[in-house]
């Protein structure tokens, strides 16, 4: 006899999910013969490098953390000249890729990332943090100077870059409240020599972008003519050229697709320069299924690029600077993250594997991009995966996880999932839902967060449910709803506005009160319910509505809730204070409480648990309730 569905025995769990590295970044060295990615080993960053076809070595040890700092992180390392030069510690290092120890070159205060070496490798511009004060400051590349400020007075700056003669840096620069995907600039900063040591900051123009445009990763043409950059200034992030002698701006992509990604962390890359300046290779998303790209300068032809068909998500491209091949951090749905690299006459080369990948594709489910009717008229997307099929399939139809983002402002894509292949693998099927706010198709669709948010997360959430369920897919009468951070803010704003829909909900670092999250959270955030709610006293009442800590009372579905105790985005009273309602008003509840850890999950420990528990809760409510 079969079990049910949600029931079964799966090859995944959170021991498996628990034991492979996370794959953060990836670059070549400026000859082009070693490729160095970055990898997190629970929560240490490790830099590990290959030359060649020799086997991977680590760069760094567990005393060196490698990880930028500023904001959510990322924009931990560069390479120049044989060497690596990234974020550890509070200061910057430098280390020879041959090896050795590595050498500090910047004081140990504030927090570092972005770093960016001069093309003749004399000196170091990198993005600092410190006291709620970001800025561009400069450094020697041996650290014999004390750094200089270059580029401070805007509230936030990501991803300097050197222009080849060494005289400009471009960079992104952005103010509260708006955040950079809502509004952001692309400014040149002009370098002049006082006689001191280090160059000084001269003239800043700007060059793209304002209160309502987006601007994303400026980087120059080898050959020094153009400034690139992605702009959303037609509604879709577009890819554009700017000639520095013209002053003119070309768009080089205009269909409806997206060509950057919203800048959450320092050090993103979505495209890169050819070596001989005469075409970009980007990537393009369309859908949440991510894709390899040319665009030719001379013929002003955009052309897919062959070898990378198997894989449906690719991030962190790195172009070499000697042969155009080409690195990517890329995955699918049915194939964990690699590190591999792809040469100019279409060999693939695997460098690294995140995961033991002992799995058949008949093992795991593939993604299916949706999209339904809601009830208010709109379209809302998403991606489908159902459950893995069997010899010996239950009758009837599948329970459903709703999977929703964080961000808000984010997007799920066809990339490798493991939480999705836990469930898919168990029986469930599995909705990741893109709702009306989330990026990936188009500004407009995007912008319709802009003081709601509460309103369509939620409402596509449950439309998605009902789409499935009249389509025969699922069974609507065992959904549970499931999501972190801001996704965890919908499920229990779902709980709250229309109990008894869900079966249950998996609550992880939920905002439960907007007042609270918007006087606790850190420098990249704190403004940003201005965007998704509106400014106070104005808003207030808008926020104690979208505020579930103040309407608990109405959650009665079981509820399991995780929650980090040094979380600095998501503090944990805003977990404590909807606990505290279940508890007192009996509603079938767990909380695990897990020290130690911040936004997300990294101890090995900490994860077995978290999807152990998991499985416990949904048998007991969901399953054979």
């Amino acid at each position: 006899m079969s079990k049910p569905y949600g029931a079964w025995s799966s090859p995944i769990n959170g021991l498996s999910i628990a034991s492979g590295v996370n794959l953060r970044d990836v670059q070549w060295n400026g000859s082009g013969d070693t490729l160095v990615w970055w990898e997190s080993r629970g929560k240490t960053g490790v830099l590990v490098a290959q030359t060649g076809a020799q086997a991977p070595r680590d760069l760094t040890d567990r005393r060196w953390n490698v990880s930028g700092r500023v904001g959510y992180g990322g924009g931990a390392f560069t390479l120049r000249g044989g060497k690596a030069y990234f974020a550890a510690n509070g200061r910057l290092y430098r280390q020879s890729l041959a090896g050795g120890d590595p050498q500090a070159i910047t004081p140990a205060f504030g927090s570092y990332a972005s770093p960016a070496v001069s093309p003749d490798g004399q000196w170091v511009a990198f993005v600092h943090s410190y006291e709620h004060v970001d800025g561009i400051a400069l450094v020697d590349a041996d650290g014999q100077s004390f750094p200089r400020k270059l580029a401070y007075g805007a509230d936030f700056v990501m991803q300097p870059t050197w222009h080849p003669a060494g005289n400009y840096i471009a960079f992104i620069a952005w103010n509260h409240p708006q955040m950079p995907w809502n509004g952001s600039e692309l400014r040149l900063l002009e370098l002049a020599s006082d006689g001191s040591r280090l160059p000084v900051p001269g003239d800043i123009v700007t060059i793209a972008g304002d209160r309502e445009t987006a601007v994303f990763q400026p980087e120059f043409s080898p050959d020094g003519r153009y400034l690139s950059y992605v702009s959303d200034a037609s509604g879709w992030g577009q890819l554009y050229i700017y000639d520095l002698e013209k002053a003119e701006h070309g768009q080089l992509t205009k269909n409806e697709a997206e060509h950057g990604v919203p800048a959450w962390a320092q050090g993103l890359r979505a495209y890169g320069w050819s070596s001989d300046s005469r075409s970009i290779i980007y990537l393009e998303n369309a859908g949440g299924f991510v894709t390899l790209k040319r665009h030719c300068l001379d013929s002003a032809k955009n052309e897919p690029v062959p070898g990378l068909e198997a894989y449906t998500h690719l991030e962190q491209i790195s172009v070499s600077p000697d042969s155009d091949a080409v690195a990517v951090i890329a995955s699918s749905s049915l194939i964990p993250p690699r590190v591999l690299s792809l040469a100019d006459d279409g060999e693939v080369f695997i460098h690294r594997r995140r995961a033991a990948e002992n799995l058949g594709d008949n093992q795991l489910s593939a993604a299916e991009a949706i999209s339904w009717q809601c009830a208010d008229g709109g379209v809302a997307h998403g991606l489908f995966y159902p459950p893995v099929l069997q010899d010996d399939m239950p009758v009837g139809k599948p329970p459903l996880i709703v999977n929703v983002h964080g961000g808000p402002t984010s997007q799920r894509f066809a990339a490798f999932a493991s939480e999705v292949q836990f469930f898919t693998t168990r029986g469930y099927a599995v909705l990741q839902v893109n709702h009306r706010g989330s990026t990936g198709y188009g500004k407009a669709y995007m912008e319709m967060h802009r003081g709601n948010w509460g309103v369509y997360d939620v409402t596509d959430s449950i439309d998605g449910v009902k789409y499935l369920a009249g389509a025969d897919l699922v069974d609507a009468g065992k959904a549970v709803i499931m999501g972190g951070s801001a996704g965890g803010f919908t499920v229990l704003q779902s709980l709250v506005e229309h109990p008894g829909f869900y079966r249950a909900g998996i609550c992880s670092y939920g905002v439960s009160n907007q007042f609270g999250l918007l006087m606790d959270t850190h420098k990249f955030e704190e403004r940003y319910t201005y965007w998704l709610l509106g400014e106070l006293p104005e808003a207030a009442e808008l926020y104690r509505a979208r505020s579930p800590v103040f309407h608990a009372d109405k959650i009665v579905d079981p509820v399991i809730v995780f929650q980090g105790t040094d979380d600095v985005v998501v503090p944990q009273d805003q977990s404590d204070s909807i606990v505290a309602s279940l508890k007192r008003r009996g509603v079938p509840h767990e909380y695990h409480l897990f020290e130690g850890e911040g936004h997300g999950w990294r101890k090995a420990e900490t994860i077995e648990t978290y999807y152990d528990r998991i499985d416990r809760f949904l048998l007991q409510h969901v399953i054979y309730a």
